[in-house]
């Protein structure tokens, strides 16, 4: 470890460690990537897609818990990835092209130069898809590969969606699939490792001289000299000594949409009134730090299964179900308002404690709303970097209703999905919300007492227009009102994308390393 360094990012998380890996191409500059995890270099437990639930509530999570919720699921958490590669070290890697309409209407809140055609482009430089055509990337360093169509239900699902009218309609062949359902893509090799941030950027430049990868280092707070930000402080031991390093021009924060904010604040960039609640000093009064949090939450419905479900998948949420359930789609861009994941395994995390029954022969499907309308927030806990955040996501909490209308329209296409007479074969009892739910009330209730999350935070610390207060960063990704400065991870959308946003955190940080490259 040096002293200095030209660049420290903090956070080697699904963009933080592209970041990391494009920065470092030129031989002429320093870089350090300092993660709070471990390595996840021969850590089978890691790298082996299949087995990733394990992962969840594990030492490798940061596993924070939510506020108590005043229309939502209470007992819900947020797993949040303490490991190289971040969250694409712990998710499905489920891959989804981002849709154009998502960056085209980032451009309109004000992130200027995020358009599509700017950004798309960069698909071809990460990905090596294992589908032919220009709008594929091939030879890149994330894989992608097309889930194969082994499971029998599986199988049965898509055709029963076709027998409902949604068509089986591939992903990512240039267009936002709106209405239809297929198979997923996922970032994995055909051995089933999954393509992560560190495997696919790092793992292949372990030995770059000019990049340091420094794991097992929380980092407490950055260091400013006036308003430059000049390097961090971390937590060196496990006796809680701390350290710090300098960065000689930028610090580049990439810690997540729930860590980053907390980062921010705890160094005095943030709401004023927060930070002096917990005695910190004000560099910044930045009151959307923090704010603006975002989510696809995600209701639940299953059914017994009258067959054995596989025992062999890539990773057991392999097909994608999506609708526009209101005339115009999501926000009026043409996006679906619903997006469903099907699963081949029992999914009752938060109906058992509620008195649903379970079973181990068991599918489901997971209504979740593609562009939720719910804001919630991140705050600190107290002035210490070691204590978790308060993160209150306010689930269907929205004024309009709309989260809770889309959720309950999905569990009834879910329904009239499964009662199609190609699940006939397949399907046994309703196992939870039961045939005895039927008005959008019950629904509704049934809802709000069990939803998960698809665990996409993002949002917290979003970029925008110059002049705009609620928006912590200039399209450049540069903190307002310092020097030195980004923050390069899921928390700069100004709006969470209308699909799983793992691909779109790769992107993001193709791009950063663009705008910090000049």
């Amino acid at each position: 470890m040096r002293n200095s360094y030209d660049y420290i990012i903090v956070g080697a998380g699904s963009s933080g460690a592209v970041v990391a890996a494009r920065l470092s191409e030129d031989p002429a500059v320093t870089v350090a990537l300092i993660e709070a995890g471990p390595t996840d270099v021969d850590k089978p437990e890691i790298l082996t897609l299949d087995q990733w639930p394990a992962l969840l509530e594990s030492g490798y999570d940061w596993d924070y818990p939510i506020e108590p919720q005043e229309n939502g699921n209470s007992f819900m958490r947020h797993a949040r990835a303490k490991v190289l590669g971040g969250c694409s070290s712990h998710n499905s890697c489920i891959a989804f092209h981002t849709p154009a309409q998502d960056l085209d209407y980032w451009v309109t809140l004000g992130a200027d130069g995020w358009d599509s055609a700017t950004v798309l482009p960069l698909l071809l430089r990460l990905e090596d898809n294992d589908r032919p055509g220009e709008h594929h990337g091939h030879g890149g360093p994330v894989p992608m590969r097309s889930v194969p169509p082994t499971d029998p239900v599986g199988v049965a699902v898509l055709e029963a969606c076709a027998q409902e009218g949604l068509p089986t309609t591939p992903f990512n062949e240039g267009e936002t699939v709106a209405h239809g359902a297929d198979w997923f893509q996922i970032s994995a090799s055909e051995d089933g490792v999954r393509g992560s941030s560190s495997v696919s950027y790092l793992h292949p430049v372990l030995d770059r001289e000019n990049l340091d990868i420094l794991t097992d280092r929380q980092v407490s707070r950055i260091i400013f000299e006036g308003t430059r930000a000049v390097g961090v402080e971390y937590l060196a031991d496990i006796f809680g000594r701390l350290a710090t390093v300098r960065a000689d021009k930028e610090v580049i924060v990439s810690a997540g949409a729930i860590d980053s904010p907390k980062l921010l604040m705890l160094s005095g960039i943030g709401p004023a009134e927060h930070l002096a609640e917990y005695g910190i000093d004000v560099l910044v009064d930045a009151p959307g730090v923090g704010s603006n949090l975002q989510d696809h939450p995600e209701a639940v419905i299953s059914w017994e299964s009258t067959v054995p479900m596989t025992r062999s998948a890539t990773q057991w949420w392999e097909i994608g179900i999506f609708e526009m359930v209101d005339d115009g789609g999501a926000n009026g861009l043409g996006l679906p308002d619903l997006m469903m994941h099907y699963g081949s395994m029992p999914f009752d995390m938060h109906t058992r404690r509620q008195g649903y029954p379970t079973a181990d022969e068991a599918f489901c499907l997971t209504p979740n709303i593609t562009h939720s309308k719910g804001r919630g927030t991140v705050r600190l806990r107290s002035s210490d970097f070691r204590d978790k955040p308060k993160v209150d996501p306010r689930y269907f909490t929205d004024e309009e209703g709309y989260d809770m209308h889309i959720a309950v329209e999905g569990i009834k296409l879910a329904r009239r999905i499964v009662a199609q007479p190609a699940m006939a074969e397949f399907t046994g009892r309703e196992l939870f919300p039961g045939e005895a739910v039927q008005s959008d009330e019950e629904i509704a209730s049934y809802v709000s007492k069990t939803h998960n999350t698809v665990y996409h935070p993002a949002g917290t610390v979003r970029m925008g227009a110059l002049d705009d207060a609620m928006s912590p960063l200039d399209p450049q990704l540069r903190v307002k009102g310092v020097d030195g400065l980004r923050v390069v991870d899921a928390s700069v959308m100004p709006q969470l994308t209308a699909v799983n946003p793992n691909i779109t955190c790769y992107l993001i940080g193709e791009r950063a390393a663009d705008l910090i490259r000049g």
